[in-house]
Order: C-alpha cells, then sequence, then structure tokens
C-alpha cells in the first residue's frame, strides 16, 4: 500500500485539511484511498455505523475519500477531561480514564499493536492511506513515546510532508528546526515542504523558498493559500482563529464556549446558513441578547455546569429566557438543562450530586458504560414528521420526570424534550443541525418570533454541503502543489 504522511512543524498548522484535501485528489484519480491519524487528542468525535468512536477530522476525511469512516482510521483517540486526566478509546471503545502518566506506562506497547493492526487491516482494503501526524515530530521531550508522527512514518516507509502555518511567523525557523531535531533516517523520509495560510504576494515569498531549498535540498511542493471558509474542526484551537462577520444577518445564535466543549462541529451547518451568525461566546462574556443560546457538548459536563454558575451566565441564561430567549442544550448541555447530574463514582473527576440549570424535567446520572450509535427518529417538533438521523455519544442515563409542560422532541422520548413554548430545547443528538429540513424548520421558529418570512424547509442535509466544500478545498490545494512530486 502505498502512503504519504503529513506532519506539521506545529499543531494547528493545516494537517488534518490537508489530508482532507489529499484523499479528494486521489479519490478523484481513482485510488481507493483511506485517511489515518494513530492517535488523536480531540473532543469532537464521531460514531461510525459499527458504533465505534474516532476523531470528528478522520470522519471528515473518509468522507473526502469517498468511504464510510472506520476505527481503523483512528485506532486511538484521547478525549482530554482535566487534570492530566484524559478517556482512552482503543479501535472505537473507551477503556479508561487515565492520567498521563500511566498511559505511557500502561498502553504504549498496546498502542503501537493496535495502530500495527489497523494499518494491516487497512491494507488490504485500499490502494493507498494518507496519514496525519499530531502536534509536531520534533518535540524531543515526547519523541521516546510518540505514537503517530515518524513511528508510523518510518513504519510504512511513507513519504513524508512537512507544513508549517506561516500566517503565525517564523515558518522558515519553524522549519529549519523541525529538521534539525529529526534523526537522520527520518529526515531521509521527508520529501517535500508544504508552506500553509499564505496571504500576500508570492513573488516576495520567492527568494524565502530558494533559498530553504538550497538549504536543505528538499524542495518546497506547494504554497496554500489563506482559505476563508469554516471547515470541520479537530480541536477548540479552530475557535480561536474564528472571524465573525460585521455584515447584518437576520438571526444571531451564541454557543456558550465551554472550557471542555465537545462536538462543536455540530453548528457547522448552522454556520453555513447565510442568514444566521453563529458566534461563540466565553462563560466570561456578556450573553446579550442573540435569538437563541446554544449550549454545546461538553467532555466534562459537571465542571463545566460549575464554571457556568461561577461566572455568572448560569444566571445570565435564565435572565435571557425570562425576557423571551430560545435555549438549546445538546449532549452535555442537555444535561445541564436538568434538575441534577450525579456523578457517584467520579468518573468525570468530581464526585457527588450536582444542581443542574432546572429548566427541564430531567435527571442524569454519569455512568460507567458509554453509549455510542448512531440514530434516526422522526421528529415531533418544531415540525412533525420530519426523518432526522444523527448520533449518540455520551456517558450518562438521563431520566425523563413526568411533566405538563415538556413534550417529547422525538418519537423516541429518550433523545429529547421542548418545553410547551418551544424557548427551551434539549437533545442527545449530534448532527441534528445536518437534517437540513428539520434545521431550517427550527430557524423558521425563531424567524416567527422575529416576524420574519420562513424560509423554504425543501433542502438537501448538510453532507451535500460539505461535498461541495471538500470539492473547493481539493481544487484550491491541487492548483498549488505538485502532486506529481509528493506521488513520487
Amino acid at each position: 500500500m502505498k502512503a504519504i504522511m503529513v506532519v506539521g512543524t506545529t499543531s494547528h498548522a493545516g494537517k488534518s485539511l490537508l489530508v482532507a484535501a489529499l484523499c479528494r485528489i486521489f479519490s478523484r484519480r481513482q485510488w481507493r484511498v483511506t485517511p489515518f491519524k494513530g492517535q488523536n487528542m480531540a473532543l469532537n468525535s464521531y460514531v461510525t455505523a459499527a458504533g465505534g468512536e474516532i476523531g470528528y477530522a478522520q470522519a471528515v476525511q473518509a468522507w473526502a475519500a469517498g468511504v464510510a469512516p472506520l476505527v481503523e482510521m483512528n485506532p486511538i483517540l484521547l478525549k482530554p477531561q482535566g487534570d492530566m486526566t484524559s478517556q482512552l478509546i482503543m479501535k472505537g471503545r473507551a477503556i479508561a480514564n487515565i492520567r498521563a502518566t500511566q498511559y505511557y506506562e500502561e498502553y504504549f506497547d498496546r498502542g503501537w499493536q493496535v495502530i500495527r493492526e489497523s494499518l494491516e487491516f487497512l491494507s488490504h482494503q485500499f490502494d493507498m492511506v494518507v496519514c496525519e501526524g499530531a502536534g509536531s515530530p520534533a518535540e524531543i521531550n515526547l519523541k521516546h513515546r510518540d505514537l503517530t508522527n515518524m513511528r508510523v512514518a518510518k513504519h510504512l516507509n511513507a513519504r513524508t510532508l512537512l507544513v508549517v502555518d506561516i500566517d503565525r511567523g517564523g515558518a522558515f525557523a519553524h522549519i529549519i528546526g523541525t529538521l534539525e531535531l529529526l534523526d537522520p533516517d527520518e529526515r531521509a523520509l521527508i520529501k517535500g515542504f508544504i508552506i500553509n495560510k499564505f496571504r500576500g504576494q508570492k513573488s516576495i515569498l520567492d527568494p524565502g523558498l530558494t533559498w530553504l531549498e538550497e538549504r536543505t535540498g528538499i524542495p518546497v511542493v506547494g504554497v496554500i493559500p489563506w482559505i476563508d471558509e469554516v471547515f470541520p474542526a479537530e480541536d477548540s484551537l479552530d475557535l480561536l482563529d474564528r472571524r465573525y462577520s460585521s455584515s447584518h444577518t437576520d438571526l444571531n445564535i451564541s454557543v456558550i464556549r465551554l472550557p471542555r466543549i465537545s462536538n462543536f462541529t455540530d453548528f457547522d451547518p448552522l454556520e453555513s446558513e447565510t442568514t444566521v451568525t453563529v458566534k461563540y461566546v466565553s462563560p466570561k462574556d456578556n450573553l446579550g441578547h442573540p435569538d437563541a443560546v446554544i449550549l454545546p457538548g461538553s467532555k466534562t459536563t459537571i465542571s463545566d455546569l460549575q464554571v457556568l454558575r461561577k461566572t455568572g451566565m448560569a444566571e445570565a441564561i435564565k435572565k435571557y429566557l425570562v425576557a423571551g430567549g430560545t435555549v438549546m442544550g445538546v449532549c452535555g448541555g442537555f444535561q445541564m438543562l436538568g434538575e441534577s447530574i450525579v456523578d457517584r463514582e467520579g468518573l468525570e473527576g468530581q464526585q457527588g450530586e450536582f444542581k443542574g440549570l432546572g429548566l427541564l424535567p430531567l435527571k442524569t446520572a454519569i455512568a460507567p458504560d458509554k453509549i455510542a450509535c448512531q440514530r434516526t427518529v422522526t421528529s415531533n417538533y418544531p415540525q412533525p414528521g420530519l426523518s432526522v438521523s444523527g448520533y449518540e455519544i455520551h456517558q450518562g442515563i438521563t431520566q425523563m420526570l413526568e411533566s405538563d409542560l415538556t413534550k417529547s422532541l422525538f418519537d423516541d422520548p429518550s433523545l429529547g424534550m421542548v418545553n410547551n413554548s418551544q424557548s427551551i430545547w434539549g437533545t442527545y443528538l449530534h448532527g441534528i443541525f445536518d437534517n437540513g429540513a428539520w434545521r431550517r424548520a427550527w430557524l423558521n421558529h425563531l424567524r416567527q418570533q422575529r416576524g420574519l418570512q420562513a424560509l423554504p424547509t425543501g433542502i438537501p442535509n448538510y453532507r451535500e454541503h460539505r461535498e461541495a466544500l471538500l470539492d473547493r478545498l481539493a481544487d484550491t490545494v491541487e492548483k498549488h502543489l505538485d502532486i506529481k512530486h509528493i506521488l513520487g
């Protein structure tokens, strides 16, 4: 199996995006191509058809390759939950909550075995693998226990591309420094540099590129321009780069940027709506008066709920509701809207029973067994009879209490509820806004409150928008890459 590795000089250099672009470029050439990231640390995740949990970025890369996501594409996923502790997911299943030292002492050898097994499996299914590294391959304090950068490249003898984010400055120093810290056999695998996120006149950059090639003997195989579109993000670093449009839109929706926010890719479909502005708001910020407030998923629901209380955001949300606002909670945010959350075993880190926001009649108990599965249900609200697909990822069992003030959101009552005035919504269903008709129906409910004309609901699901986005990404990247050299 032909192998290409993409590593970066730093985190957030654009590795995930470039792997997605390469997967789409190669699949267009009729290659059977698969993405691969041996070990990922991220809070944005996806559930495969078989019920396995992987990093969301690898799911997007699989869609770019035109194939279904598989757990072998991301055999190890670490989901940070604070206090130097992460949930360890291997081959799609949560197996432990561990501290960093424990992970490397007890799971390093097993992790490398799982990575090799996954690559062996993929080699029988695909012609080519495009691998993504993590962070930087030159973090010398971590190198002896690095499972996902040059160890994988050497195992596959992969042609390796080194990507640098030039927008942050110091690009040449990052490249030279990274090369200097690689072992000779690792450096021999670096076959090209990619300058990413370039803004400006390339002729001004060219003398530096010439110097770099003469200094290293390695060609610059691409200068990728800054791409001003919202792509599914791997982690919350992406939120720091989000630029909010100053132009007027019909609706303003605020998503609370929780300290351990997870699966905020749920809201990419809202950002695709030209009539909507989505803004991520810190719990310390002024909430203001948006048309809707969303409490997103969280890896540590209880501690993030406590942050809402300490910062005053919990009280601000309640006052906002009294003033006529609309609130939606998704997954962990749904749990927060209830009366209480109990974690008797301290699975999230804090043991005990904690008071929720008290906005919906439900109680949640954090449980050892994680629920991860794809779901298709029928909506009751805001428009009955709509088919809605998504996926569950949560480690809590929620009891819906009897109440005349709320109704089931779907034909499966366990997946969510809405109050009678439709001002408070809660659901366990990730990807709910991917459903075009449901998304528009929900937005039309908000528009009606503003006296705005309803939007058409007979629109495609978000996956069609994502496909067009991936095509545009591949078009742009291919235009600025020397694909012939990359393929060798």
